[in-house]
């Protein structure tokens, strides 16, 4: 028996008694956008999976190809009617047994979905504001460059950027650079330079981030630049923007006192949107 919300109950009638995700966040998760019933960059979210996987020691089934995981996202996708546009997340923990060690090493998953309003990336026009958060810091670390679902930090900056009015918080390391946003990673323009961090600063090693990598790489006279970002540059930019699968680019209009342009945040956006017409 257990006792949940003060109610003494069977302990079967409560699935997360022994869930290792819920009890231990020993779960990786990768969330995907799925356009007109294709998974966008599946390669890239479906090996980045795997490598999280392999980095907490899961053992990752015989049959989890990369079409196996094609077919179970797109499949709840396609019995909520999402097809058109819709954000899935998949989650895979590690199966119960055991306290910090685990007792197996074996994994099961778990998929739902979201409908989407839009069947492209769209330019958000309004204005967006973001401070620092720096009630905690991520360490650099290869962890911290993977979806695992220890997001506390990611969760306690959510709710102070609310209690501040912002739109986002931008996330430091223990070296107190900036790493990345809440949910996604960060770019700086400076002049004709191009910047975001490092992976090795401790930042998600982003889908979407390696596709703006790409696209901004093809842009005449635009110099792009893996490089350490300190709060004190973040004064001196032109722009700033931050990226996710779901949203695409979301420019930041105000940092501090400061305003920033947005030709470059929409430029990268409508590359991003003629990339994704020409794989349809």
């Amino acid at each position: 028996m257990i006792n949940f919300n003060g109610t003494i109950v069977s302990e079967d009638a409560n699935i997360l008694t022994q869930n290792r995700a819920f009890l231990y966040g020993d779960a990786v998760f990768e969330t995907v956008k799925v356009l007109r019933g294709t998974i966008l960059f599946l390669e890239d979210h479906y090996f980045r999976l795997m490598a999280s996987m392999r980095v907490v020691r899961m053992e990752i089934p015989m049959n989890f190809t990369m079409e196996y995981f094609e077919e179970q996202l797109l499949s709840v996708v396609t019995s909520n009617g999402f097809l058109a546009s819709a954000r899935v997340r998949i989650t895979v923990f590690r199966n119960d047994g055991g306290y910090y060690l685990p007792k197996y090493n074996t994994v099961s998953f778990l998929v739902h979905a979201t409908k989407l309003p839009d069947t492209q990336y769209a330019f958000e026009t309004k204005g967006y504001e973001v401070d620092l958060f720096k009630d905690f810091y991520i360490t650099k670390q290869l962890l911290s460059s993977i979806k695992s679902t220890n997001r506390l930090l990611n969760t306690t900056a959510s709710i102070f950027a609310y209690e501040n009015g912002l739109d986002n918080c931008l996330l430091l390391n223990d070296s107190k650079n900036v790493v990345e946003a809440i949910q996604g990673n960060i770019f700086m323009l400076l002049g004709n330079k191009l910047i975001t961090p490092p992976v090795s600063e401790g930042c998600l090693n982003g889908v979407m981030r390696k596709q703006i990598l790409a696209l901004a790489s093809k842009i005449e006279k635009l110099e792009v630049i893996e490089q350490i970002i300190s709060p004190f540059d973040l004064q001196k930019a032109d722009e700033l923007f931050i990226t996710n699968v779901i949203k695409g680019i979301q420019p930041i209009t105000k940092y501090k006192k400061k305003n920033f342009e947005t030709q470059t945040a929409q430029l990268l956006l409508g590359k991003l949107n003629e990339l994704l017409l020409v794989k349809k």
